[in-house]
């Protein structure tokens, strides 16, 4: 089980690492074109690959740190630094998505001309390097979710260049450059989603909060239906280090004349079959006199 984890965390910081060279790489060719083209859409979507640029790298340290081993000050060592790191790479999306709606609305009160034709072709070469960069990152694992908020800020690049090239179409057809920022909020709404999304989840876990696939209720009513020498279980907490990795702690009173040590790991048993929590700290009690 620890290799196939390890093997996620290799595979995975490969895969981040391989998104931020592609974002990074052509990042300038964004800015410059946005620039002289005057496109809202394309500094919109270079400003996006530029936080994604450091938002990947900081994956990266994530899953860095997290192979480290703990230490005397760190029990539980870096694995949770991967979830900073998603949580940090969700407020980034939300307050990028803030900025393109700032400029969208700058945009709608005060047109500016557009170069059509430039527009697009850079759009169209953005859009082929973020198809990359999500094909690489989608390989991964879904349930990651240091992973799933890099592959969302890249997800918002890709839908970004579509963007671009959709307002570059319809500028070069039709002249109507309002276009340019109105498909840019578009993309900044679905970008504020996403980021909230992985906000949520993070957060919770940061937050200590239980696992949706636990309850301490659940947990209670099974131990004491499943095994007769647990005369009363207490105490329940149930949370998470990281997203694959649950934890338990609980009491439960020893029944009258039952082993103390049996019943503790009769516990962790139950937990790892039918939760599947392999790490839980069980306090036994005698039961009163």
């Amino acid at each position: 089980m620890a290799h196939d984890h390890a093997h996620a965390h290799s595979d995975a910081r490969w895969r981040v690492a391989v998104a931020a060279v592609l974002t990074f790489s052509f990042m300038g060719v964004e800015v410059i074109g946005g620039i002289l083209s005057g496109s809202l859409a394309l500094l919109a979507d270079a400003a996006h690959m530029l936080t994604d640029a450091g938002s990947l790298t900081l994956a990266w340290i994530g899953y860095y740190l997290a192979e480290r081993p703990a230490d005397e000050r760190r029990s539980y060592g870096f694995a949770r630094f991967k979830i900073l790191a998603a949580f940090v790479n969700g407020l980034a999306l939300i307050v990028l998505a803030v900025w393109i709606l700032f400029e969208a609305g700058m945009r709608l009160l005060d047109p500016q001309p557009i170069m059509g034709s430039l527009m697009l072709w850079i759009a169209v070469g953005g859009l082929f390097v973020n198809v990359a960069a999500f094909t690489v990152l989608h390989g991964g694992d879904h349930d990651d979710l240091n992973l799933s908020g890099a592959l969302w800020h890249v997800a918002g690049d890709l839908l970004g260049s579509v963007a671009a090239i959709a307002a570059a179409l319809i500028i070069i057809g039709t002249g109507w450059t309002p276009i340019d920022p109105l498909l840019s909020t578009l993309v900044a709404a679905l970008i504020t989603w996403a980021g909230l999304r992985i906000v949520r989840k993070s957060g919770h876990i940061l937050l200590q909060g239980a696992p949706e696939t636990l309850s301490s209720a659940a947990i209670i009513a099974d131990l004491e239906a499943l095994i007769p020498e647990a005369s009363r279980v207490s105490h329940v907490h149930a949370w998470q280090l990281t997203e694959a990795k649950p934890m338990v702690t609980l009491e439960v009173t020893c029944a009258s004349g039952a082993c103390p040590e049996t019943l503790r790991r009769d516990i962790k048993a139950r937990l790892k079959e039918a939760f599947d929590v392999s790490h839980a700290t069980v306090e036994v009690v005698s039961e009163p006199i």
